[in-house]
């Protein structure tokens, strides 16, 4: 998985993979110097590839972007767990090296142009691009590679402490060149390309930038965008580099064309779409169904010049849920998690709400040959056999279903009624009380300006917990609030969304682990401390070849649906957006789905081709022209 630090798309996506190297190169001290890294095959692009081929090569440099934030911002430095960074903030750095986004995963060279490494994957090499330079024009040097693998381990968010554990140490090989040594015996196949998708910040400016607190000092990078001006939480605006030292990259090549791109901050979604279809800014991603289906008339998009379109990808949906907190004694009885499920009516909400757009999640996986929902396959049930005493009976013995109140709401809460008398709890005076009396009472902790999406899918939930004998209510909370609620993990139930790519590895254990669960600030919100899901996660790291992974996480996906961790949500294979049409796109759609810094403004086009008949005018009228223009100067005093 890696971090996509530029924000194509999705801020702060994750993509993880195991990797080969592939393609010969000069040998070094019997190693082979290589120019990129893949996962199980070869590179698609061989050395001296020219650009990638979903990107426009030529697409024209020019005009703007403007999109919608929510929740404002108070900090820039993105890896921080203190405050929040403005979205678009992964446009000012550049990693060791940069991802395809038409390959299950492959990385080529960004600020190191060549990488080795030994047979026995002891330790990678990078050797960087004697051109990289960060924002002052200082070069990129061994040094700030160094000083940016400490800095993130020891301050930053408890992911990088995950993923860097297994490196042992990082030395200076030569004046261009460090070398990441991993600990003998480690068996994390990944690790060569999760240090290579590592940004690199640079040690003069970012070892004055405080770490345990906001700062808004503007940071020193090397990508293709630097901070131009900002309000506050309200607004900011990056501006392209022109003297960007990577834009004649390969993997650069037809990407980051808008010379400026802005984000403002919007109160909620309702008054973002109505902002939108006033003009105030470019491009939302709609993923609300109410509002794609029913904010964006025909004659509203005409009249404001608005697209309507879908993109596919082939990605995994991942899970999206509501999250139970198991560090709270309410949610620690898998019977009470599972009957909870049974007072979510997804169809009826599908229906109702979202016009049946949405596929009811049924793994963590779905969408992908990874998800194990289905019957008990003999090679999964030979990863979770060693753990059989440890795991839920019915594992073993059915395919997954959602606990679900279909095809009858009354036979589903009867069910779920079932379930909590097992668990010790009993109606009383029309409440679900336990065997001391108290009742079951817990919140749904929501974000503010997600509030009137959330809030119809959650109360008619909390109408159907009624009826069990549950005081469910909703808190909700401002965005900065609930981000340090979340870090701290001081909620009942929350939403959540686990993103998952197409070679999951190393996040699982940021996702799932036993230590994540105590480590504030991780996405294991839930607290899972369950050291079967921690021994099938090494499991899934160590993974020799792509029927192994494939497997491996099959097994997880099983141990985390039956333990009822989530109710899940829903998915889509599609990205939904709305925008003007006033962007030019390239013709081919990788399979990581759309790729919005490979758009470009086609206005710019139009402007250029307007330039060009107007160069082709008469000699004569073009003077008769100039000579009014300079009559209308002289009349207005100009």
């Amino acid at each position: 998985m890696r971090f996509d630090w530029k924000g194509l798309f999705f801020g702060g996506a994750f993509f993880l993979a195991f990797c080969t190297f592939a393609l010969d190169g000069q040998a070094t001290d019997g190693v082979k110097v290589r120019h990129g890294l893949a996962l199980y095959d070869d590179l698609k692009y061989p050395e001296g590839f020219s650009h990638f081929d979903y990107v426009n090569p030529n697409a024209p440099k020019g005009g703007s972007l403007k999109m919608a934030s929510f929740g404002g911002f108070d900090t820039f430095n993105p890896f921080s767990i203190y405050g929040m960074a403005p979205a678009g903030i992964g446009l000012l750095f550049d990693s060791l090296m940069s991802a395809s986004q038409d390959e299950p995963f492959s990385m080529y060279g960004l600020l190191a142009e060549k990488v080795k490494m030994p047979q026995d994957k002891s330790w990678i090499e990078f050797y960087l691009n004697p051109k990289a330079e960060f924002h002052d024009g200082t070069p990129v040097l061994p040094e700030d590679v160094i000083f940016t693998f400490q800095t993130l381990k020891e301050k930053g968010p408890p992911l990088y402490r995950y993923y860097y554990a297994d490196v042992e140490k990082v030395e200076k090989t030569g004046p261009q060149s460090v070398r990441f040594v991993f600990k003998k015996g480690t068996q994390n196949r990944e690790l060569p390309l999760i240090i290579g998708q590592m940004p690199v910040i640079c040690e003069k400016n970012w070892k004055d930038i405080p770490w345990n607190t906001t700062s808004l000092q503007i940071p020193v990078g090397s990508g293709p965008y630097r901070i131009d001006s900002y309000e506050a939480g309200r607004k900011i605006v990056y501006k392209r580099d022109e003297n960007y030292w990577g834009k004649d990259l390969p993997v650069n090549k037809g990407l980051y064309n808008f010379d400026r791109i802005q984000y403002e901050t919007y109160r909620d979604t309702t008054v973002a779409v109505e902002a939108l279809k006033a003009g105030a800014y470019d491009l939302r991603v709609e993923n609300e169904a109410k509002k794609w289906t029913g904010a964006y008339p025909p004659e509203v998009l005409k009249k404001a010049g608005l697209v309507q379109k879908e993109f596919p990808h082939s990605l995994p949906s991942g899970m999206q849920g509501f999250v139970y907190n198991l560090r709270k004694p309410l949610f620690q009885d898998i019977r009470v998690r599972k009957a909870l499920g049974y007072a979510f009516d997804f169809d009826w909400a599908n229906r109702a709400l979202f016009s049946n757009l949405y596929k009811r999640t049924n793994s963590y996986f779905d969408n992908s040959p990874m998800a194990g929902n289905g019957p008990l396959t003999a090679a999964v049930e030979k990863r979770l056999l060693p753990f059989k005493e440890r795991l839920p009976a019915e594992i073993f013995e059915k395919a997954y279903e959602n606990p679900a109140p279909t095809p009858d709401l009354r036979a589903g809460l009867t069910k779920a009624l079932s379930l909590l008398q097992e668990a010790g709890w009993r109606i009383e005076d029309n409440l679900l009380v336990n065997e001391k009396g108290e009742p079951f009472v817990f919140e749904f902790l929501l974000e503010s300006s997600s509030s009137s999406t959330w809030e119809r899918v959650v109360l008619p939930f909390i109408q159907n917990l009624k009826r069990l004998g549950i005081q469910a209510s909703v808190r909700l909370v401002d965005p900065t609030q609930y981000k340090t609620k979340l870090d701290n993990f001081d909620f009942d139930i929350v939403v959540n969304v686990w993103g998952q790519s197409l070679s999951p590895g190393n996040e699982q254990r940021h996702f799932w682990g036993c230590e994540a669960a105590m480590t504030p600030g991780s996405s294991n919100l839930g607290g899972i401390q369950n050291p079967v899901v921690d021994a099938l996660i090494e499991q899934l790291i160590r993974s020799q070849t792509r029927q192994e992974l494939t497997i491996a996480a099959q097994a997880l996906d099983r141990v985390l649906l039956f333990n009822y961790y989530v109710i899940p949500h829903w998915y889509t294979p599609v990205t939904r957006l709305v925008y003007k049409d006033k962007f030019g796109m390239p013709d081919v759609l990788p399979m990581q789905g759309v790729q919005l810094m490979s758009w470009w403004d086609k206005t710019i086009t139009d402007v250029q081709e307007k330039g060009s008949e107007r160069k082709r005018e008469p000699k004569a009228f073009s003077a008769a022209t100039d000579a009014g223009q300079s009559a209308e100067k002289k009349e207005s005093g100009l």
